[in-house]
């Protein structure tokens, strides 16, 4: 039938349905969605939001990683195709700041491989690794990622507390014991995302033992790797000893170099886990922007010191954000690591609302917006994780706002 032919009441049929994946309907609705919703209206309608939920650096690299990027974006061999797997010579000064900085010994050619950020190497390593029917093992409260990522290749998770060590590892041995088909990964990350609990070498030490006795990979996630305070270093799963024969670890650049929108991360450890993930991203990628991968390079290589000075800048705002809230009665929650603070609510605040009231309220009436915790899980309930990429007199003035707003709460609650 013709358009001419059709009665003018003539409408088309459309049953015609959309039918996602089912991995895609199991993911739950994004909590921080409406909080960063919220945020844009604000910023549009003129008001001075400070941000303190996403841990995304404002400082820049250093001036010399810049300048080579550049340079080596201006050489044409450079905007080919790139290996997925990174060039040989990134690959090699990641070795060897693992041997300088950890005694860690890799065979660069098949225990190090280049990914588009940590966050990608890891959903990746998770679909390597996991199918229907396998089971991980992941802290709580959690790193989104380390969920979703699993999920997304149709496992399960078991959640397991991750604030004391020793009850941790026993949870982990209690649940290999009772559970079948018993556990096939274990998820860690330390300075842990987003409590900053900390850990020292024999923790990893303890983990390899019942990774061996039990029969699971480790993935750890190492993020967090060039931002300690107070003389803390953290520690590298891979430099206990017989982890690489049970797992592998993700670094970032984003944090310590302030590299964040580069995408620049890398997976090391176990050549049978390493080559699971390169055989997916050869499927899924053409390797990182290779003039990206040059400017890593000359940060590697050339900027220590500068990393080093950006640990003492986020102290700063640590002790600055920290300070504060003890003035207004908040517990002192400092971390030994990492970009955040995770601050237990107080009291009467705790009982009065959950964790996501009060994080709107904050937004709302105090311009200041925050991560609630039940965004990383229900052990996340009663907590806020405030990030340090404001500087110091932006996060006193914060703190000012929370002040002013919970004063003026008060006489509504």
């Amino acid at each position: 039938m013709t358009d001419e032919n059709r009665p003018s009441s003539y409408e088309p049929k459309n049953d015609f349905q959309i039918q996602v994946a089912q991995r895609v309907t199991r993911l739950p609705p994004y909590l921080f969605g409406r909080i960063n919703k919220r945020i844009h209206q604000k910023r549009t309608a003129g008001d001075d939001v400070i941000e303190l939920g996403m841990g995304n650096p404002t400082d820049p690299p250093e001036e010399l990683v810049i300048e080579k990027l550049v340079e080596a974006a201006r050489d044409p061999r450079n905007h080919r195709y790139s290996k997925s797997n990174g060039i040989g010579n990134l690959r090699k000064e990641v070795g060897a700041k693992y041997f300088k900085k950890y005694g860690v010994r890799l065979d660069t050619d098949e225990e190090v491989i280049v990914c588009l950020g940590s966050k990608e190497g890891f959903s990746h390593m998770c679909l390597a690794m996991m199918g229907p029917g396998d089971t991980a093992i992941v802290p709580a409260p959690y790193f989104p990622v380390h969920v979703y990522a699993i999920a997304l290749a149709s496992g399960n998770v078991i959640q397991l507390d991750v604030t004391d060590h020793d009850r941790f590892l026993k949870n982990i041995a209690y649940t290999c014991e009772t559970l079948y088909p018993k556990p096939k990964l274990l998820c860690l990350c330390y300075p842990h995302n987003p409590s900053s609990v900390v850990v020292e070498q024999a923790f990893f030490d303890e983990v390899v033992k019942l990774a061996k006795k039990y029969g699971f990979m480790v993935i750890s996630d190492f993020a967090y790797a060039d931002v300690a305070f107070d003389g803390y270093k953290p520690p590298s799963f891979l430099a206990s000893k017989g982890a690489i024969d049970v797992g592998v670890e993700f670094t970032t650049m984003s944090k310590g170099y302030n590299m964040a929108g580069w995408r620049v991360g890398f997976c090391c450890g176990n050549r049978e886990m390493v080559s699971a993930l390169a055989t997916i991203k050869g499927y899924y990628d053409y390797g990182m922007f290779q003039a990206i991968q040059v400017a890593a390079i000359m940060a590697l290589r050339h900027t220590d010191a500068a990393v080093e000075a950006q640990s003492v800048i986020y102290q700063s705002r640590r002790d600055a954000l920290c300070d504060g809230l003890a003035r207004l009665g908040w517990e002192d929650s400092r971390p030994k690591a990492g970009m955040f603070v995770w601050q237990p609510i107080p009291e009467p605040w705790r009982s009065r609302m959950s964790t996501m009231d009060f994080a709107m309220m904050l937004l709302e009436e105090g311009n200041v917006a925050v991560s609630p915790g039940s965004g990383f899980g229900p052990a996340g309930e009663g907590f806020l994780r405030m990030s340090l990429v404001e500087n110091e007199e932006r996060l006193r003035q914060a703190v000012r706002q929370i002040k002013a707003c919970l004063k003026e709460a008060e006489t509504r609650y």
